[in-house]
């Protein structure tokens, strides 16, 4: 198994007044050259927004754009018709395709997080398409909830892509056991609160890790802690 820790501390870091970003991966003014991506990963993003503010409508073509909202209220309106408002445990996807325009905005009292995730598409200019699943943190205490799939479904989001995310929120002592498909695989381990252990390393809040050589691993939450698995292509095959 391979590892490459991702620090909190070194993510890239942009303040716009009403817009607070810690970039993982290289994105908007930030560029670091070591970090343009993890796999078809190629951005991921923990994005603070201030009551009344978002962003405008703006367009998007031939990419999987995932947004999980951690807390505040979030509304989307896009070019496809969709009118819809995220609250905390939600999660949106846009499969851009062909192009699309969307727009963002923090519509209640308090800032919205969420994560800002970008994944290369498997095939190119298909039809945009947009969905939305919710997953309330009290409906998936200890157990971890697949909230986006290459596969269709009714309980999770699809993409147009070969990527899974999961969301696991488990009680201090839980050991969770993970298992992948290993050719042209890898994974990227997010932890949004709490603390857990994995090949040795305790990762604090907001930390992540990337694997990879990898079939199976296990996470130990040190206490009770909340955390996202990406598993994702290495590369376009």
């Amino acid at each position: 198994m391979q590892i490459h820790h991702f620090p909190a501390s070194e993510r890239g870091k942009k303040d716009g007044g009403w817009l607070k970003s810690n970039f993982v991966f290289s994105f908007s003014d930030y560029y670091h050259p070591m970090k343009s991506a993890f796999g078809t990963l190629i951005t991921f993003n923990d994005d603070y927004v201030e009551p009344g503010k978002g962003f405008g409508i703006h367009p998007h073509i031939n990419m999987e754009i995932i947004s999980v909202l951690l807390a505040g209220k979030m509304n989307h309106k896009d070019s496809m018709g969709y009118s819809t408002v995220i609250e905390p445990g939600g999660v949106q996807i846009m499969s851009a395709g062909s192009g699309l325009k969307h727009e963002e905005y923090n519509i209640g009292d308090h800032d919205v997080n969420f994560l800002q995730i970008w994944i290369q598409p498997k095939q190119q200019n298909i039809n945009p398409r947009y969905q939305q699943r919710s997953f309330p943190k009290e409906k998936r205490k200890n157990q971890l909830t697949t909230i986006v799939s290459y596969e269709e479904g009714l309980e999770h989001c699809w993409i147009n892509q070969n990527a899974k995310l999961s969301l696991g929120y488990f009680d201090k002592g839980n050991e969770i056991s993970y298992s992948l498909n290993p050719v042209n695989k890898c994974v990227f381990i997010f932890l949004i609160e709490g603390s857990i252990s994995l090949g040795g390393k305790i990762l604090p809040e907001r930390d992540a890790l990337g694997l990879w050589d990898v079939d199976a691993f296990s996470i130990r939450c040190e206490e009770q802690s909340e955390f996202l698995i990406i598993e994702t292509p290495v590369n376009q095959k």
